[in-house]
């Protein structure tokens, strides 16, 4: 069973490609601190260059780039992931289910209040980041998540990330086939129709994924 918390799943550069951040950001937030622990946690890889971001440092990944797009400042979610850390008594507080209720007030409290508008100035923050949290997946009486859907991939083809599939590869919710195998047969040069043939999709499932999945590496 995957330890969710300490073991070693993603390197740097391939979590920041498949959540659509900068490598070097990326790598800055595991230097940032809130509430003595670092902002997005690293274990120790198990070889030279192996992999040291665990599934919770994913997720907390794709929550301080969620609140970035929404025009908070680095400094304003270090204060609101001290607050949340300290609030429910743990270090992984940016991503413990308690971020979707409880979190979400901290950090309309951070902002300046549930009357804050973003983008349209029609949308209050509090929705907003009720919205970016609903791809991620708590299991029940468990208060770490333990999947993560991928938000730049389609209904008709969802995608998510989760340590017990695909080695943390990014894999088709539906069959659970990595994305990139199923983009690397087609960037071979065969035809949707028959890698959609190969993995049990349909043709607009496969075009999907290989429409929204990122550049290699």
């Amino acid at each position: 069973m995957v330890d969710r918390l300490n073991d070693p799943l993603m390197g740097i550069q391939e979590a920041a490609r498949h959540l659509e951040i900068p490598s070097r950001t990326l790598s800055r937030w595991t230097g940032e601190c809130a509430a003595g622990a670092p902002l997005v946690h690293s274990v120790p890889p198990l070889h030279r260059g192996g992999p040291a971001l665990p599934f919770v440092a994913v997720v907390e990944s794709y929550v301080i780039r969620s609140l970035r797009e929404l025009g908070l400042p680095l400094p304003k979610i270090r204060e609101a992931a001290t607050a949340v850390r300290e609030e429910f008594g743990t270090p992984y507080g940016l991503a413990t289910q308690r971020i979707a209720t409880d979190g979400v007030d901290i950090f309309t409290e951070i902002q300046g209040g549930e009357l804050v508008r973003v983008h349209d100035r029609q949308q209050p923050f509090r929705e907003v980041i009720e919205d970016y949290l609903r791809y991620v997946h708590w299991p029940a009486g468990d208060q770490f998540p333990d999947r993560l859907r991928l938000r730049q991939y389609p209904d008709v083809a969802p995608v998510i990330i989760d340590p017990r599939f695909g080695w943390g590869s990014p894999v088709v919710e539906q069959n659970r086939v990595q994305v990139d195998a199923i983009v690397g047969m087609w960037r071979a040069g065969e035809s949707l129709e028959t890698v959609a043939e190969e993995y049990g999709l349909t043709r607009d499932q496969v075009e999907a994924v290989c429409q929204h999945a990122p550049a290699a590496a």
